[in-house]
């Protein structure tokens, strides 16, 4: 007996579009014979929660909302293969479909497996205290160091083992090339096209003369000491651990990536101008 082919539905519980979008969906796959499981916080009748255990069946995670909603899924599918099918309810969402799909479009697409994938670089860290490992995780846009107090942080910044410069700031992002349009970019770093091997060290509003964004090789070590009393890191905004002076921040490429499926190939240069409303109009082609 051939089994049943699984989905996992990540749904914004907060938006009654999202919800109402999944419930559609849902229908349309379940007629299809396909078995579906959701985050828990959606509380699909259709849909029981997913376990670790059933992740092992899942072929493709369908996201509805916004870019926050596709990280939250990037957490749920971590150490996996599952792709992540964003479709943006929010407002710029770069992480998922640049227009979006009806929902038929997305169900064929998922029934006949036609989707297209591409894998996302991660960014890994940890935190060294007293010469012991304090914590460590990953982000699929950026970890951030920042201040946790009214006065600047204090950050001494090494790469690939040579010091690069001290920094009184706000704080300092580090991006992956899919974070560079999140957070780095509202901080005046680059775009950096999602398939470059690469990494955006920025600086926050740095008290000194050379504050450059920094492009580094995604097989650079980045090293961060704490030199004031305090200050607090987060990866991709929501896992946060406070720091203290003296700690050391270690920042590279995971070996692990995430991939992200789409219904239909888009090109970058596409979605940035779907995204940011762009002036091209006269274009005339190549």
């Amino acid at each position: 007996m051939t089994p049943k082919r699984s989905i996992l539905f990540i749904v914004n519980p907060n938006r009654a579009d999202a919800r109402q979008s999944a419930e559609e969906l849902g229908a349309i796959f379940q007629n299809a014979g396909f078995a579906l499981c959701s985050n828990s916080e959606a509380e699909i009748d259709s849909m029981p929660p997913f376990t670790i255990e059933a992740l092992s069946e899942v072929e493709i995670a369908i996201v509805l909302g916004g870019d926050g909603t596709m990280l939250r899924g990037a957490e749920a599918v971590r150490g996996t293969e599952i792709p992540l099918l964003g479709v943006n309810l929010g407002r710029v969402g770069f992480l998922a479909e640049v227009d979006k799909p009806s929902l038929n479009e997305i169900a064929m697409a998922v029934i006949s497996q036609s989707y297209i994938t591409d894998e996302r670089l991660v960014l890994a860290y940890s935190v060294e205290r007293d010469g012991k490992v304090v914590d460590q995780g990953w982000a699929l846009n950026e970890v951030t160091i920042e201040r946790s107090e009214t006065t600047m942080v204090e950050l001494f910044v090494q790469i690939d083992h040579r010091p690069l410069s001290r920094w009184g700031c706000d704080g300092l992002i580090c991006s992956t090339p899919t974070g560079s349009t999140a957070y780095a970019f509202s901080a005046g770093g680059p775009i950096v096209w999602p398939e470059v091997q690469a990494l955006v060290v920025l600086p926050i509003s740095a008290h000194a003369l050379f504050s450059k964004p920094l492009v580094v090789s995604p097989e650079s070590k980045i090293v961060i000491d704490i030199e004031s009393g305090t200050a607090l890191l987060s990866s991709d905004s929501r896992r946060k651990f406070p720091l203290k002076g003296g700690d050391r921040v270690t920042m590279r490429k995971d070996s692990d990536t995430v991939r992200l499926a789409h219904v239909k190939e888009i090109i970058f240069t596409d979605r940035l101008v779907a995204k940011f409303k762009l002036p091209i109009e006269g274009w005339r082609g190549e």
